[in-house]
């Protein structure tokens, strides 16, 4: 993939803070691509040496059949370091050297992380997004911010997450009697859609196929 990266990375939260907000106003969470889905990935981050270096892992899977097409890995020096709600400063650049060197392009990408459940609206999905100008989904394994109903067993049931009035994600049971995940829109797909995806992505376990064959590269398992 051709990446083109839009701003120089941060050496201070200030900066982080500025680029997320400035940032944030150019997610788009209504669909704007074009169905057939035909490739689905999934990227997720690994670190080395205590974590100075970075371990980036993307896994493109078809879609619907979810066979892995492509992997790849990329290591780059860790330059940002680990704070809650600045995690894509830490990871994205390593990211972007995986996806550089894909060659399948995926329709949708499946993040470890969040999307607009964020305080500032922009997680690590729809930074990514944004910067690839393509659809994006947060699948975070973890609450970041909001509060939300109870949530029934059932496979595919899921409750709005609110923060400050506003829907930011749900909180999808992808498998009965295991943890939910929160799932929200990155950039370019709206929440009942990234919904409908990440169920379709998971068929057996809790998290989607995209997420696993990329945690498993990204982990050295």
């Amino acid at each position: 993939m051709k990446i083109y990266q839009p701003h120089i990375w941060p050496q201070t939260i200030e900066e982080a803070i500025t680029i997320q907000e400035n940032l944030s106003q150019r997610v788009i969470t209504e669909n704007r691509f074009s169905e057939p889905i035909r490739y689905v990935a999934g990227v997720d981050m690994g670190f080395e040496d205590d974590g100075k270096i970075s371990r980036a892992a993307v896994a493109v899977l078809s879609f619907p059949d979810l066979q892995v097409v492509e992997t790849t890995l990329a290591h780059r020096s860790t330059s940002f370091p680990y704070i809650p709600g600045f995690l894509s400063f830490r990871e994205i650049p390593a990211v972007l050297d995986a996806l550089e060197k894909i060659q399948t392009a995926p329709d949708i990408i499946l993040c470890d992380g969040q999307g607009i459940a964020h305080p500032r609206r922009f997680g690590i999905a729809s930074h990514l997004g944004v910067i690839l100008d393509m659809p994006t989904i947060g699948v975070a394994k973890s609450l970041l911010i909001g509060k939300h109903e109870e949530l029934p067993e059932t496979k595919g049931s899921w409750q709005p997450l609110i923060h400050k009035g506003e829907t930011i994600g749900a909180v999808l049971r992808t498998r009965v009697g295991v943890k939910p995940l929160y799932i929200s829109s990155g950039h370019k797909i709206s929440l009942t859609t990234a919904v409908d995806y990440v169920l379709r992505c998971t068929p057996k376990y809790r998290l989607p196929e995209t997420t696993r064959v990329a945690d498993k590269l990204a982990s050295n398992r």
